[in-house]
């Protein structure tokens, strides 16, 4: 089949669409869909935030921050969170989100979220016009509902959404692949 070449852009697509909550005295969400699993022992996941961005100041100032993963009946909370400041707006109070304790970090989860990935920042790196902030996992929370085999999480039943091109999606069905265990 034939190709066209684009210019140099952030084509890779689908990614997850979360609700970042960052800052202690007064939390903050900022809803990123540049996230990303960057290493597996210690875990660890990379989050792109621009400098000009409220919550930057948050996440270099407490150094910790939770990747609340939503599911898709909150997408009008992900949205809505991307696009007022949290400079102007209490967002968990503009959203209807509630903040709740988290384990291992003094930043809050998101009640309404069912999974979330509590980090605590080891590198910041300035990129252009985003810095990466690499956070080590140092707990993972989930709803009981997602309790999954030998206590792993169900995450097919969080009902997770992802950001594609512009719009947030569902995720689908599950694939199998031919002669895999489990097919």
């Amino acid at each position: 089949m034939a190709k066209r070449q684009h210019p140099p852009a952030t084509a890779l697509f689908p990614v997850p669409a979360v609700l970042v909550s960052c800052g202690v005295a007064t939390p903050n969400i900022i809803t990123l869909a540049w996230v990303g699993t960057v290493c597996s022992q210690p875990p660890m996941v990379g989050i792109a935030v621009r400098p000009e961005r409220h919550s930057h100041h948050l996440l270099r100032e407490v150094g910790e921050f939770v990747v609340n993963l939503p599911s898709v009946d909150q997408v009008a909370a992900v949205d809505r969170c991307g696009t007022v400041s949290g400079r102007d707006h209490d967002k968990f109070a503009l959203c209807g989100l509630t903040a709740i304790p988290a384990g291992k970090v003094r930043v809050p989860l998101i009640a309404e979220c069912p999974i979330h990935l509590e980090c605590v920042v080891r590198q910041v790196h300035p990129l252009g016009t985003h810095d990466l902030f690499l956070g080590e996992v140092v707990a993972v929370q989930a709803d009981e509902r997602l309790a999954g085999p030998a206590g792993g999480i169900a995450y097919a039943r969080a009902d997770l959404l992802c950001y594609l091109g512009g719009e947030y999606r569902a995720l689908g069905e599950r694939l199998t692949v031919p002669g895999q265990r489990g097919s």
